[in-house]
């Protein structure tokens, strides 16, 4: 292997906090080379709920910073990414013998004004005895509360970020397994990982590692730098599972539980419900982490506990689990850790490392920014001259971003303006994951017969071809399960021949 070349930073996990550091530290100018075992956020940045939000409940842990701050992050992740981020109401119902009703009126007082909110609306009193919102409820429910949060494709968002961090320079390898991580001596890293299919080393040399590998990063610190780091990361798993549609409507239910737990009940993908999340501490493996049958059983009983309808495991159409790389400040609970992130800088022989602990989707840009002031103290400005200034990430769109918040609809028009072909309902499909980049997807196509094979639902080899060529697809379970959803929506059959097709179009790039 020829000498490695040198880069400023070597960032270690390609979940969202490394794929946000990436975007933001190589546009400022430094030099980025990414590494992720696996998929691009295939591990917790897929697992979560799907939600931009302040996090009600941690204003009961007085946590006013974190609310605060995630709540502005909202509508500015909506305006940077408002293909993959969306509004949506929540409903919080009243329960005898749980929070009482001033309480509740309280907190979403405080929720609605402590992060400037100009674009969502606020909180409004919810009729849950009669009308739409009562559909399927039980009887014992007669009123709540309604304020606004938001949505997001999680995976998307981290491919997104990705994506704009290698359009400007940025090196990103996935299912690359770092192997090796060791100081040279003169201050500098030198790194080594490893393909995981093909075998192929990449070494680098790197002024500075970024430990971003989420529950993976007590580990990476440990194990791999033989640096143990002071803090540590609690593993928290949290499952969710995937009903049939519960109710018509389009509100999303956040219910309170007498165990303290919240659960939240969300319209999903046109036909389905769903439902989470749990907390309790994990200790095996991050990488084989699956709902429990007692985790699945637990949120069947609650769902049946608020809705007429009784719901048992044999209705869930689809589970799934990850493990929330949480801070430890030895809070006995899980549901209680709190969601803040942690940096810890360390050094060995001159050589600096920070890992983080911690941290939420929400404020993911945040903290990116956060740890570029870290960056910044170690190493320095960066070298190249005419990057972008502090804050730039939440104001220039991500991939495929560059309209107005609520515009999918005039999008999705335009797309079908310039493809005929498209139904309307294809159009927002396209526009809703790729946003103006649906373009690029489609290509020269005049006619539907252009998009070759088609595996169902409207997903075809263009698009197939397009995630694989700018998304870094490998598997099928890439596009079925994270950069769509459509693994819901597929037959078996259908199913298998996508993946015969990106195992021949992986077999014809290994030729080539």
């Amino acid at each position: 292997m020829s000498d490695p070349a040198t880069v400023d930073l070597a960032i270690i996990g390609g979940g969202i906090n490394g794929c946000g550091i990436a975007r933001d530290a190589v546009g400022r100018g430094y030099s980025v080379w990414l590494c992720e075992q696996g998929d691009l956020g295939g591990a917790t940045s897929s697992a979560s709920t799907k939600l931009l939000h302040g996090g009600l409940r941690y204003l009961e842990h007085y946590e006013f910073r974190l609310v605060r701050e995630a709540l502005i992050e909202r509508e500015r992740l909506w305006s940077i990414a408002p293909h993959i981020v969306r509004p949506l109401r929540f409903v919080l119902p009243h329960m005898k013998g749980m929070r009482p009703a001033w309480l509740l009126r309280l907190g979403l007082f405080i929720y609605d004004h402590l992060g400037g909110r100009k674009l969502l609306p606020g909180t409004s009193r919810a009729d849950l005895a009669r009308g739409p919102l009562s559909d399927g409820l039980i009887n014992d429910i007669a009123f709540g509360y309604e304020y606004s949060d938001c949505w997001v494709e999680d995976n998307r968002l981290v491919v997104l970020n990705a994506m704009d961090a290698a359009e400007r320079g940025a090196t990103i390898l996935t299912r690359t397994r770092c192997t090796r991580v060791q100081p040279t001596g003169d201050g500098q890293w030198d790194v080594t990982a490893r393909d995981q299919a093909t075998g192929q080393l990449h070494r680098i040399r790197a002024r500075m590692v970024i430990n971003a590998g989420g529950p993976w990063a007590n580990g990476i610190a440990k194990d791999l730098v033989k640096l143990p780091p002071k803090g540590r990361v609690r593993q928290v798993q949290g499952s969710h599972i995937v009903l049939p549609r519960l109710y018509a409507h389009d509100r999303c239910f956040i219910f309170q539980n007498t165990d303290g737990r919240i659960v939240f009940t969300i319209p999903y993908e046109g036909k389905f419900t769903l439902v989470g999340t749990t907390d309790h501490d994990f200790s095996g493996d991050p990488a084989q982490v699956a709902a429990s049958d007692q985790e699945i059983a637990y949120l069947c009983d609650l769902v049946s506990h608020y809705f007429k309808a009784k719901v048992t495991p044999a209705d869930v159409v689809w589970s799934y689990s990850g493990v929330r790389p949480l801070y430890d400040n030895g809070t006995s609970e899980a549901q209680k850790a709190t969601r803040d992130y942690v940096f810890e800088v360390d050094r060995l022989r001159g050589a600096p490392l920070l890992s983080i602990f911690g941290g939420k989707i929400t404020t993911y840009r945040r903290l990116a920014e956060a740890a570029l002031d870290k960056i910044a103290g170690q190493i320095g400005a960066p070298a190249a001259p005419g990057g972008q200034s502090a804050g730039w990430t939440g104001r220039s769109a991500l991939p495929g971003g560059q309209f107005a918040p609520g515009g999918v609809a005039a999008e999705a028009r335009k797309l079908i303006t310039r493809y005929p072909f498209l139904t309307e309902g294809a159009a927002a499909r396209l526009i809703r994951l790729y946003g103006t980049r649906a373009a690029e997807v489609l290509g020269e196509a005049s006619a539907e017969a252009d998009l070759g094979q088609a595996f169902g639902e409207g997903l075809t080899a263009r698009e197939v071809d397009y995630l694989i060529r700018k998304e870094w697809v490998r598997e099928a379970e890439d596009i079925l399960f994270r950069r769509t959803k459509l693994g819901l929506h597929l037959s078996s059959t259908e199913q298998a021949a996508l993946r015969d097709y990106i195992g021949q179009s992986r077999a014809a790039r290994q030729s080539a």
